[in-house]
């Protein structure tokens, strides 16, 4: 009898849910928005905990209903999620606040008492990350400190992801991908760290317990099966944060595979059999989702983001044509050579993380003659976005990250230049996976290894992770693409003074 397992990602805008058969194809998949996140502020942003319940029920039964399943066909339940979040509950285990999200970065003055207290080199010795306000702990100092009322009456705390599995299973449990980015744990030794909870005075009694993302921590409670139509008992696993599983999903799970995915932003994602550290904080080094190793990420803020902005911004004139603004903003960038013709992107229109840790950077068009062309403009983004994924290539090879494969993710892996672009930039062939499902898929294989369909997640991605294309670098590109690489890194250096 054919066996399923269920991925349930948390996401920021929705909850997908894909139901993977054992054989690997998809059985049945659906998304449910959520609500819009609100933003009090600049910098803050909020999303209520009890919304990511009510679309994880309703997104599983749709998918369910999708594949023409039953709740008791599916054999165990796997979950990814935003990172990052901080929801906050207290003795009846309601939320006392709405969880303050990835994106929400209210917490600079925090980040200086971390490193005040502890040490800007200290806490990256101790969680093998710089303190961000992106990162959970900040976010709970801010609570403490703003909001003291709300704070006292905190009982316990969890990650978005696995607050949906609490209430899915009444079990506080988190894994260590997802906890990787907390800045509360030892990632390291795979353990919340005490020097961090001691030193800021946070209570060890408030964190849910650990696991390695396979092993199985909950079942289905009544409650559960209620409201998403899984059957009672219906084991759980751990799962892992929305990167890591993502990554599960293309196959990047063994020492030498990377992956380069340009969404909104773009992150650059090695596995690791040993905790790589990069003593500059240039790039995070987490736990994955894979017992006993670990991955290096580098992260683009501005990634796809900038080819939208280009759009949103310069496309209007042909908003009525018909088709898809991307495939005609890469079809016309096709006709302009490799390189642009000396026209240079810098992608920092959001800050930049890596390599730089600089909010202030900003985009910078460089380069510019007469002679250029609209057409011109499209590729040279195309190619300093690629350039800057780059980056990170050149910081993994500094810290001896070794780089066998690259999958290509995300919209950068839907268009054929681009493909093209990434490979004539890293110097590298680069592949392309037969169906990328993202992080709901990766929860659905851990999920699998949690009920033995496979007895580990390499197996596991062995079976069902196909690639589907293979694109090589262009030899009459090379040498043109890497004086552009040389070029594009010495703008933000001569920029950095404009910026502040």
């Amino acid at each position: 009898m054919q066996k399923y397992v269920l991925g349930i990602d948390v996401g920021t805008g929705g909850t997908r849910a894909v139901i993977m058969a054992e054989a690997g194809g998809i059985a049945g998949s659906a998304t449910e928005e959520h609500e819009p996140f609100a933003s009090p502020k600049i910098g803050w942003a909020e999303q209520r905990p009890e919304d990511w319940w009510r679309a994880a029920g309703l997104a599983v039964r749709k998918a369910l209903a999708a594949g023409e399943l039953k709740g008791e066909q599916v054999a165990c339940v796997g979950f990814s999620g935003q990172m990052h979040g901080a929801v906050m509950l207290d003795g009846s285990d309601l939320p006392v606040r709405p969880a303050l999200i990835w994106c929400d970065v209210r917490t600079e003055k925090q980040c200086q008492e971390i490193n005040e207290r502890i040490g800007a080199k200290r806490i990256i010795e101790l969680t093998c990350n710089p303190a961000l306000p992106n990162f959970t702990l900040t976010k709970f100092l801010w609570t403490r400190e703003n909001e003291p009322d709300n704070w006292n009456r905190v009982r316990s705390v969890m990650l978005p992801k696995d607050y949906v599995r609490f209430r899915l299973t009444g079990e506080r449990a988190t894994d260590v991908a997802d906890a990787s980015g907390t800045l509360m744990l030892d990632v390291a030794r795979r353990q919340w760290s005490s020097e961090v909870l001691s030193t800021l005075e946070i209570d060890r009694a408030l964190l849910p317990a650990l696991y390695d993302s396979p092993e199985i921590c909950g079942a289905v409670s009544s409650a559960g099966s209620e409201a998403t139509g899984l059957l009672k008992g219906t084991p759980v696993v751990a799962g892992a944060g929305d990167q890591a599983a993502g990554a599960t999903g293309m196959g990047i799970v063994a020492p030498g595979a990377v992956s380069a995915t340009i969404g909104t932003s773009g992150v650059v994602f090695a596995a690791t059999d040993r905790p790589a550290l990069d003593p500059q904080g240039r790039l995070h080094t987490f736990c994955h989702a894979v017992p006993g190793r670990w991955h290096v990420m580098g992260v683009t803020q501005a990634a796809g983001l900038s080819l939208r902005w280009f759009r949103d911004q310069f496309d209007a004139t042909r908003a009525n044509d018909r088709g898809d603004p991307y495939e005609r903003l890469t079809a016309e960038a096709a006709a302009v050579p490799a390189g642009s013709d000396g026209l240079l992107w810098a992608p920092y229109l959001m800050g930049e993380r890596t390599p730089y840790l600089d909010p202030n950077a900003r985009g910078a068009l460089v380069g510019l003659t007469a002679s250029h062309t609209r057409a011109h403009v499209i590729r040279a983004i195309l190619e300093g976005v690629a350039f800057s994924l780059r980056d990170t290539f050149t910081i993994f090879s500094e810290i001896n990250v070794p780089v066998r494969d690259i999958r290509l993710g995300g919209g950068g892996a839907r268009s054929s230049l681009w493909r093209q672009i990434q490979a004539d930039a890293y110097g590298h062939e680069v592949e392309i996976v037969e169906a990328e499902e993202g992080a709901a898929c990766g929860a659905a294989i851990i999920a699998g290894v949690g009920a033995k369909i496979w007895p580990s997640v390499d197996v596991a991605c062995d079976s069902v992770v196909r690639v589907s294309e293979r694109v090589r670098p262009m030899e009459e590109h090379l040498a043109t693409m890497q004086a552009s690489y040389d070029a594009y890194r010495r703008i933000y250096p001569a920029m950095k003074s404009i910026f502040t």
